[in-house]
This record gives C-alpha cells, structure tokens and sequence, in this order.
C-alpha cells in the first residue's frame, strides 16, 4: 500500500523559481509563487550554467569533423575485405 504525501512548498524548504527557469515544465504554482518540482534551490542548478532539470532549454551539441589520414583508412578498409 502507497500512503500519498503531499509537499507543502511554503515550508520554507523550496525556494522560488528564477527567471530562467520559465517555461519549464517542472515548475507548479502554489498561493501565487512558483516552485520547482524538482530541485530545493533552482538557483543553485543554473550557477554552472544550464540547468539539467529544464525541459525549456536543451543543450547545444557540437559536432566536429575528424580529419582521417586516407592511408590509414585505406589500410583499414583492406582489412575488412
């Protein structure tokens, strides 16, 4: 059997949401101020940059080209055959 908690934010454990968590599907309303879901302090999950939690915001990938010397490719490719 599951007992069913509820989490009172206003219990000064949960801090506010920042500006750059809006937007994000984590965050729920209650008495008028907006609460993260999910993390205590949503400050502190954006000092190091972006927030893992934010369903707002993806981080951006870069992808780089490697260059291949055409002489070890071909080595390999002889040897698949």
């Amino acid at each position: 059997m599951k007992n069913e908690t509820t989490v009172s934010y206003s219990d000064g454990r949960f801090q506010p949401v920042i500006e750059k968590c809006d937007g994000c599907a984590r965050v729920v309303e209650q008495e008028g101020v907006q609460y993260c879901k999910s993390y205590l302090y949503p400050e502190a999950k954006w000092k190091l940059g972006l927030c893992n939690f934010a369903t707002h915001a993806k981080p951006e990938i870069n992808i780089v080209k490697v260059r291949i010397n055409p002489l070890k490719a071909a080595k390999r490719a002889s040897k698949r055959k």
